[in-house]
């Protein structure tokens, strides 16, 4: 059967056919397990940082930034792009995953140059999610000033 002449549901019921199953239990037992195990390093540093001398919030921001730091340098290095492969949607972690994602299309359009390419694209996952993350947080904040709270 030649691909053109093939129906939308044709198509669907071929492709069904050809792609290979998920295997839900294991991929959900080791996105939980890499997502678990992200939140216990994350832990980890925030007790080192605390362990230094630093205060609960300052230990807090430094861990942040230590967890964007490893997952902008393993993203640099192709090793979280490795891990989730095995771990899934377990490495989308909020700030280990947002960190991937704005540095994901900045290596991936590095060779454009460092305005056109990196500092253009490097927004182009994570920007939607800053966007509508913000215009949801002022909504909210208004909603709650009008509600009096």
């Amino acid at each position: 059967m030649d691909g053109l002449e093939m129906t939308p549901e044709e198509y669907q019921t071929y492709v069904e056919g050809k792609a290979k199953k998920s295997p839900l239990v294991r991929d959900t037992a080791l996105a939980f397990c890499i997502g678990g195990a992200i939140c216990v390093l994350g832990q980890a540093i925030h007790n080192g940082w605390a362990a230094a001398g630093l205060g609960e919030q300052d230990a807090g921001t430094a861990t942040s930034c230590t967890l964007v730091l490893l997952s902008a340098l393993l993203t640099g290095l192709n090793l979280y792009n490795k891990l989730a492969r095995y771990g899934g949607a377990g490495t989308l972690v909020p700030i280990t995953g947002f960190a991937n994602a704005v540095v994901s299309p900045a290596i991936d359009f590095r060779a454009e140059g460092l305005v056109t390419g990196m500092a253009a694209k490097m927004f182009t996952v994570a920007g939607p999610v800053l966007v509508y993350g913000t215009l949801a947080s002022v909504i909210y904040g208004v909603a709650l000033m009008l509600l009096g709270r």
